[in-house]
């Protein structure tokens, strides 16, 4: 059973423009990225997956597997897709180019779970994580996702869902790291976002919306995405100190 890796990294950041390229102890984010995915056995192969030539560039002068793609993609996942076009494999795992203190761990345990499904509704795994602080409940940054009693996807939002209003709520904090089967990742490039995704801006709202299952996996999992300079001077210190 195939399974790849890709890290989509885009360089036209909104917030935080040639964020992929940005020094943490001397070499480039994506670079601690592509190592900590390098070091997960359950991969045969990882890649940096890209539409710009500086980024392009870089990966070949660290040695890294790249893939070049259009710039016209909306998501990683979109981005994704257009490699499976390149990249032959079984399963796609999704590991987001700023999470350069990611726990190999987590995407283990991702991936493992994907290739031991035998449920051939689920089209995909997705990480979470509890979450503990109360404020990270109403983080309109920290996408939340409710289940159900399979574990499987019920909906994501923004929002701190569910309301309390019964009894004592849990929160789960989805992260943004996914298994996709071949065909859940085609399922996924022939859909088209619906009316929640949307208004969320949730990606993998795709599959849910249109009723297919993705399996949620709990993961142990505490890394600092960087989305902004004084994310990056966070984790430049904490390198430090590791």
């Amino acid at each position: 059973m195939k399974t790849v890796c890709i890290i989509p990294c885009r360089y036209n950041s909104t917030r935080f423009p040639g964020k992929p390229l940005a020094d943490i102890g001397g070499k480039p984010m994506m670079w601690h990225v592509y190592q900590k995915a390098s070091t997960v056995g359950l991969l045969d192969e990882v890649y940096i997956a890209t539409d710009d030539e500086r980024i392009e560039s870089v990966c070949h002068d660290y040695n890294m597997n790249c893939l070049r793609t259009r710039d016209v993609h909306e998501t990683g996942t979109d981005r994704l897709t257009e490699c499976a076009e390149k990249v032959v494999a079984d399963i796609y795992v999704n590991v987001q180019g700023d999470e350069p203190m990611i726990d190999p761990c987590a995407i283990e345990a991702v991936t493992r779970t994907m290739q031991d499904c035998q449920d051939h509704r689920v089209m995909a795994t997705n990480a979470f994580v509890p979450i503990e602080v109360p404020s990270d409940a109403v983080n309109t940054n920290a996408v939340k996702v409710l289940m159900t009693t399979e574990g499987m996807a019920m909906t994501y939002s923004r929002m701190a869902i569910p309301y309390p209003r019964g009894a004592e709520a849990f929160y789960r904090r989805q992260l943004g790291l996914y298994a996709f089967r071949r065909s859940g990742l085609q399922l996924f490039s022939e859909l088209h976002p619906g009316p929640v995704e949307l208004c969320e801006n949730v990606e993998m709202l795709r599959l849910v919306e249109h009723g297919h299952s993705i399996l949620m996996v709990q993961v142990d999992h505490c890394s600092i995405p960087v989305d902004t300079e004084s994310d990056l001077d966070r984790v430049r210190q904490l390198f430090k100190t590791a």
